[in-house]
């Protein structure tokens, strides 16, 4: 306490405050200390002193006072520098570590779907060719029991960096399709009655997904998919808020345009393009469809020698209200894969011009939304498609009718398809979160097609099927919703000779 430099640095301490770590504000002068422990001391004189300097209060700081400062950095020069030193490392590795700080975690997010759910109208669907190929086809009564069914889904979500995801998902379910033809009389006799959420493992548990998702650089993403790739689960489909199986519409058919459903089931990978401007472009490549023959190393199956889809895509957003996206497939299916052409959202013959013949096709869409208020959203799309068949055959072709025929095709047999739809958004209908929702549409119709059934008789949708679907969604909370839903389908099939099929269900979806 009587060195000088002791009592030199108490009396700056005491004019300047620039010591105030202990409790009560004081500086305990009387214990003893290292030179580096009372340096640590001076440079908080000096830093308090600057910043009266640079706040134009220097008058306050004694000419005594310089003096003092000035020689005990003369007489702590090397501690000060080592201090100083130890201080600029702490501080860039503190940067360093907030820059960077991440650890990996994986997060557990979870839906579960219980569902109440009946078909019913009078008779079950007939194929337009079924009646062509027999005119005299029986009916057949539709009459399916209520349902209660449920599909759970558990999504493990891990990331590495912060910027990057990788997806695990595991599904069970016990939704049966309603044109499954082992359900006999209880079937729709259509794939236009399906559900949007039908997925049938008789609650077994599966691994349904696996991808990873990474940036390449601020304006380009790119998603791998090894398994159950799904290109509107990477791309833009201006569908929302219908898109989601458990949100949105009840329907197959009304979550989005079928073009997107192309290649569906298949790995491969999705290159996403965005600057911050109005536009958007994406490139995508599926391979092997809904059977994965991705991973089959036979012929025609792998990568690149089996069913595959290829698209891309243009958005413009010029407003925040309106958004428009130009979206073009090319596709190819065979026999090993199977032959799917608008993965069961339209009728038997658009799904199957040339039967199980190999099949190539070029997508053309144009989809659309716009936001008229901020609870007000319309939305649609319009699709065109050519097919050519790969090579001629003969197969078997059931139609979703009471008796099968079959299908001739030759090699270079071309076939046209049209569908499109429309839909109404009322967000917050009653209250905050609710969804009033309608879709009205038309499911993929063959227009044109070379194909003939045996004897002749074209194979080609003659009539205009037309797609109704209301549904009104309460959410009770954060975690629970309730969707009341009703889908119509007129002339079912493409064929007027054909009873209106309706499905009402009752959804409730638990999110966490």
């Amino acid at each position: 306490p009587t060195d000088w430099a002791f009592q030199a640095l108490q009396s700056l301490v005491e004019r300047y405050g620039c010591i105030a770590g202990y409790p009560n504000g004081t500086y305990r002068g009387n214990r003893a200390l290292t030179r580096y422990e009372f340096a640590a001391g001076l440079n908080a004189c000096l830093d308090r002193v600057n910043e009266l300097i640079a706040t134009a209060t220097a008058d306050l700081v004694t000419k005594e006072d310089f003096a003092s400062l000035q020689y005990l950095q003369e007489e702590f020069s090397a501690e000060l520098a080592t201090l100083r030193g130890r201080v600029d490392g702490l501080e860039a590795r503190s940067a360093e570590m907030q820059a960077n700080q991440f650890s990996t975690t994986t997060k557990l997010i979870g839906e579960a779907i219980f569902a109440l759910s009946d078909s019913f109208g009078d008779n079950a669907a007939i194929s337009a060719a079924t009646l062509r190929n027999n005119p005299n086809a029986a009916d057949r009564d539709l009459d399916a029991n209520t349902t209660f069914s449920d599909r759970i889904r558990l999504n493990l979500l891990s990331s590495f960096s912060g910027k990057d995801q990788l997806q695990i998902r595991l599904q069970a379910g016990n939704v049966i399709n309603n044109n499954d033809a082992s359900l006999g009389e209880a079937s729709t006799g259509t794939n236009m009655t399906r559900l949007t959420f039908d997925n049938n493992t008789s609650n077994s548990v599966e691994v349904d997904k696996i991808n990873y998702a990474f940036n390449l650089s601020e304006a380009i993403r790119v998603k791998v998919d090894a398994n159950n790739g799904e290109f509107w689960e990477n791309i833009n489909t201006f569908s929302s808020p219908f898109a989601s199986t458990g949100q949105g519409a009840i329907s197959r058919y009304g979550r989005f345009s079928p073009i997107y459903r192309q290649g569906q089931g298949g790995a491969g990978a999705t290159i996403s393009f965005n600057a911050n401007g109005p536009l958007t472009a994406s490139v995508a490549y599926l391979a092997g469809g809904r059977t994965n023959t991705a991973k089959n190393p036979l012929d025609k199956n792998g990568l690149l020698d089996g069913n595959y889809a290829a698209l891309v895509q243009i958005g413009f957003q010029p407003t925040k209200a309106f958004n428009v996206g130009l979206t073009y497939a090319r596709t190819y299916q065979n026999s090993a894969g199977g032959v799917n052409q608008f993965e069961a959202t339209g009728s038997s013959i658009a799904n199957n011009p040339f039967g199980n013949v190999a099949t190539s096709a070029n997508h053309y869409g144009v989809e659309a939304s716009f936001k008229l208020t901020s609870k007000l959203l319309i939305g649609g799309w319009y699709g065109y498609t050519e097919a050519e068949a790969q090579n001629t055959g003969t197969t078997r072709f059931d139609g979703n009718g009471p008796t099968g025929f079959n299908v001739i095709a030759n090699e270079g047999d071309d076939a046209t398809f049209n569908y499109w739809g429309a839909s109404l958004a009322l967000q917050d209908f009653g209250r905050k979160g609710n969804l009033l929702g309608f879709i009205f549409g038309q499911p993929p119709k063959t227009t044109s097609n070379d194909a003939n059934i045996a004897g002749g008789r074209g194979l080609r949708d003659s009539d205009t099927s037309y797609h109704l679907e209301g549904l009104y969604r309460l959410q009770l909370n954060d975690n629970i919703s309730v969707t009341p839903g009703l889908l119509v389908i007129l002339s079912p099939e493409h064929n007027d000779s054909n009873d209106t099929i309706y499905v009402g269900t009752v959804r409730t979806t638990f999110s966490f």
